[in-house]
C-alpha cells in the first residue's frame, strides 16, 4: 500500500505538468502562434488589435491573464521540484517526513508561484495599457527586450541570486533548518522553498516578455536550464556562465533590430 501510495502521488505530480503543457499548447495555437511564438495571420490580426478597444480581449484582462501565467508556472516551476521532492522523500525514509508532507511541499510551493503569477498578469496589464508590449505579450521596443536581457544576466552575478539558488540547489540542508511535520509543516516549507525558488527564477519569467509570453520554444528552453541549475551535481556551475550568455544576447539584440 505505501508503494502504491508513492506511485499515485508521482504519477498525479507528472500528470499535472502534462496538463499544464497541454493547456499551454492549446492556448498559444488559439492565439494564432506556431512552438516559436510567430503569429500567423490571425495571430498578427490579435497583436495588431488596441487594448483600449470596447471588445472584451481575454489578453487584456486581468483574470484570463492570471489563469495563463498559474498554468504556466505549474508547466515550467514544476518540473524544477522533482530534486526537492526526492530529497523530502529521503527524510520519509530516515526520519519523520509522511506523505500528507510530501503533498503539503507541492501545495505551499505552488501556491507561491500563483502569487507570482498574479504579480506578472498585472505587470503584463500595465505594459500593454502603457505600450510597452502588444495584445500577445511580445515587446514593441527592442530596447525593452534589451534592457530584460541585460537585468536578467546580471542578476546571475548578484549575492540574492547565489543564496536564492543555494537553497534550490541544496533542498536537503533546507529541509534539515526547517523540519515541520505533516501536512501543515510541508506546506509551510513548500512556501519557504517557493520564495526562495522565485528569488532564483524570477528573471526567467520575465524574459518572456522579451520574445513573447506565448512562446513555447523560449518556456521549454528556460525550463530545461531551470531544471539543470537545481540538480546537486552541476546547477552551481552553470548560472554564471547563463548570465554571460544573457548578457551577450542582450549586445547582440542591441546591434541587430531585425532579431526582434
Amino acid at each position: 500500500m505505501p508503494h502504491l501510495l508513492r506511485s499515485s502521488l508521482w504519477l498525479g505530480f507528472f500528470g499535472l505538468i502534462l496538463v499544464s503543457w497541454w493547456m499551454m499548447i492549446t492556448m498559444s495555437t488559439s492565439m494564432g502562434l506556431d512552438v516559436l511564438g510567430r503569429p500567423d495571420a490571425m495571430g498578427e490580426a490579435m497583436r495588431r488589435m488596441d487594448p483600449r478597444m470596447d471588445m472584451k480581449m481575454p489578453m487584456a484582462e486581468f483574470w484570463p491573464l492570471a489563469w495563463m501565467w498559474a498554468a504556466m508556472m505549474a508547466a515550467m516551476m514544476l518540473p524544477t521540484l522533482v530534486p526537492t521532492l526526492r530529497a523530502y522523500e529521503d527524510l520519509i525514509a530516515s526520519a519523520n517526513g509522511t506523505r500528507a508532507g510530501f503533498i503539503g511541499v507541492i501545495l505551499g510551493y505552488f501556491a507561491v508561484w500563483v502569487g507570482f503569477a498574479l504579480v506578472l498578469a498585472g505587470a503584463q496589464l500595465a505594459l500593454l495599457f502603457g505600450g510597452v508590449i502588444d495584445m500577445l505579450g511580445i515587446a514593441v521596443s527592442r530596447w525593452f527586450a534589451v534592457a530584460l536581457l541585460l537585468a536578467a544576466g546580471l542578476y546571475q552575478f548578484t549575492r540574492a541570486k547565489e543564496v536564492c539558488h543555494g537553497v534550490c540547489h541544496s533542498p536537503s540542508m533546507y529541509f534539515l533548518g526547517h523540519w515541520k511535520t505533516g501536512f501543515g509543516g510541508g506546506f509551510r516549507m513548500g512556501l519557504g522553498l517557493g520564495t526562495f525558488c522565485v528569488g532564483c527564477c524570477w528573471a526567467f519569467m520575465a524574459l518572456g516578455f522579451a520574445g513573447g509570453v506565448m512562446n513555447l520554444a523560449w518556456m521549454g528552453l528556460a525550463t530545461f536550464f531551470m531544471v539543470l541549475e537545481k540538480l546537486p551535481q552541476i546547477g552551481h556551475y552553470l548560472t554564471k556562465p547563463m548570465g554571460a550568455l544573457l548578457i551577450a544576447g542582450a549586445a547582440i539584440v542591441a546591434a541587430w533590430p531585425h532579431l526582434t
